[in-house]
C-alpha cells in the first residue's frame, strides 16, 4: 500500500499519471472521509477512477458510482466436472447461450419468461415505492431485464482449480441504469454550476444530502442496483437452463456469490457513517466473499475479504483496461486474439478485438497487489466465452 497523501491510499502498483492524477483531484474534495482508496485496478474514468473506493460526508457524486449502476458478477458452482464437458463440442453450448440470453447493446427480449415476469413484477412494484417510472427512463425496461449488453460484459463455463464447473457472468442495469445515472449527472452539474462551486472537474459535480435531488438520486440509484442484481439472476436461471439441455442432467446449485462493483451504500469506517460509493471494487469486509475477473483468455476468481480497514473493507472488480479500446484496435488484431484464445470455445469475431486480453492489465499482478485485501479460494478457468459486440 503506497499513501500518496493524506487523502489518498494506492494498492496499484500499475499506475498511469493520468489515473494517479485523476484520483488526486477527487481525494481533494472537501467531503471525503477519511481517504480515498485506489483499488490495484485502477485506471482512468469519468469523473472518478474506475478501482477507486470514495467516502463521502453529507455528498454523493453521481458519475463515482459510474454509468452502469448495480454492474457486478454472479457465479455458479455447479456438481459437473471437467469430464463431464471434455467428450462433447463446446459449439452447440455456446450458441444455445447466444440464443438464450440477447448479447450486445440495444438487444432486448422480445417476450419476458415467467422467472423474468416475477422479477419484474417485483421491480416494478420497488419502483412505485421509490416513487418513480423506470417507463419514463426507458420505455422498454421489462424487456432489458435478462439481457447482457456489450464491452466487458461476458458469459463464461469455466472449471476451477480441481476441474469442477463453474457458471460466471458480469453485467449491469442495462440502458435504464445508464439512463438513470446520466440524468442524475446532470443535475449535480446544475447543482454545482447554480452554487457557482468551482471543481476540478466538472464530473466530480456532486448532490447535498437532505436535499430532494439527493433522496431522488438515493432511491433511484437503489432501484437500478436491484435491477441489476435480478439481472444477473434472469440470465443465470437461463444459462443454467442450456446447460442442463445440453447436458441432458439437472444443474445442481451447489454455491452462489452475487456481487455489485459499481454502487453505494451507508457504511461505518473510521468511527464516521458515510456514504461508500464504490465504483470498479467489491464489498471484501472480513468473510464475504466476491468475485473478481480478469479478462476474456485469463483467469478469473472467487475471493473472501479480509476486512482490511484502510481499503475501507474494499478490493478490486477485475484486471482494469490498459490500453483504451480505440487504442487495443490500433495496437491488436485478430491473429493476435485468436492466438490469447487457444483452448477457449468463443466466436470468432473481429468485434471482440479491443476485449483482448493484452487490453487489460495483468490479473495476476492485480491479484498479488490485493493480497492484503482478500483471499482467493478458487481460480476460474474459461472453457466457453460469449460476448456481445
Amino acid at each position: 500500500m503506497e499513501q500518496i497523501s493524506k487523502r489518498l491510499v494506492n494498492w496499484a502498483s500499475i499506475l498511469e499519471p493520468g489515473t494517479r492524477e485523476q484520483a488526486e483531484r477527487a481525494a481533494r474534495m472537501p467531503f471525503i472521509h477519511p481517504h480515498l482508496a485506489l483499488m490495484p485496478d485502477a485506471h482512468l474514468g469519468k469523473g472518478a477512477t474506475v478501482g477507486s473506493v470514495i467516502p463521502t460526508l453529507g455528498a454523493i457524486i453521481p458519475a463515482a458510482v459510474g454509468v452502469d449502476i448495480g454492474c457486478g458478477m454472479i457465479a455458479v458452482r455447479t456438481q459437473f466436472t471437467r469430464d463431464d464437458f471434455r467428450s462433447r463440442p463446446l459449439a452447440p453450448l455456446r450458441e444455445a447461450i447466444e440464443d438464450a440470453v440477447p448479447l450486445s447493446a440495444g438487444k432486448y427480449n422480445t417476450r419476458l419468461t415467467d422467472t423474468a415476469r416475477d422479477r419484474v413484477d417485483v421491480l416494478a412494484r420497488r419502483a412505485e415505492a421509490a416513487g418513480f417510472d423506470p417507463g419514463s427512463y426507458a420505455g422498454n425496461w421489462e424487456l432489458q431485464l435478462g439481457t447482457l449488453g456489450s464491452g466487458n460484459h461476458f458469459i463464461e463455463v469455466t472449471l476451477d482449480e480441481t476441474g469442477r464447473v463453474w457458471l460466471f457472468l458480469h453485467s449491469g442495469s442495462r440502458g435504464v441504469g445508464n439512463k438513470i445515472a446520466q440524468k442524475h449527472i446532470r443535475i449535480a452539474h446544475e447543482q454545482c454550476r447554480r452554487r457557482w462551486i468551482d471543481l476540478p472537474d466538472p464530473d466530480l459535480a456532486y448532490l447535498v444530502e437532505g436535499e430532494d435531488e439527493f433522496w431522488r438520486y438515493i432511491r433511484e440509484m437503489r432501484w437500478a442496483q436491484d435491477f441489476a442484481w435480478s439481472n444477473r439472476e434472469e440470465m443465470m436461471d437461463r444459462v443454467v437452463d442450456r446447460v442442463a439441455d445440453w447436458t441432458g442432467r439437472e444443474v445442481e446449485r451447489q454455491e452462489v456469490v452475487n456481487c455489485h462493483h459499481n454502487y453505494t451504500e451507508q457504511e461505518t469506517h473510521f468511527g464516521k457513517e458515510v456514504w461508500l460509493s464504490r465504483k470498479g471494487a467489491i464489498n471484501a469486509e472480513k468473510g464475504r466473499a466476491g468475485l473478481i475477473p480478469g479478462s476474456m483468455g485469463t483467469a478469473s476468481y472467487v475471493v473472501v475479504g479480509k476486512g482490511n480497514p484502510v481499503s475501507l473493507n474494499s478490493s478490486p472488480h477485475g484486471a482494469g483496461r490498459e490500453y483504451s479500446r480505440s487504442a487495443a484496435r490500433r495496437a491488436f488484431d485478430r491473429d493476435d486474439l485468436r492466438k490469447a484464445m487457444v483452448g477457449i470455445e468463443y466466436r470468432d469475431t473481429d468485434a471482440f478485438i479491443d476485449e483482448i486480453p493484452a487490453a487489460y492489465k495483468d490479473i495476476d499482478v492485480v491479484m498479488r497487489d490485493a493480497r492484503d485485501l482478500v483471499e482467493v479460494r478458487h481460480t476460474l478457468r474459461q472453457i466457453v466465452n460469449v460476448k456481445g459486440d
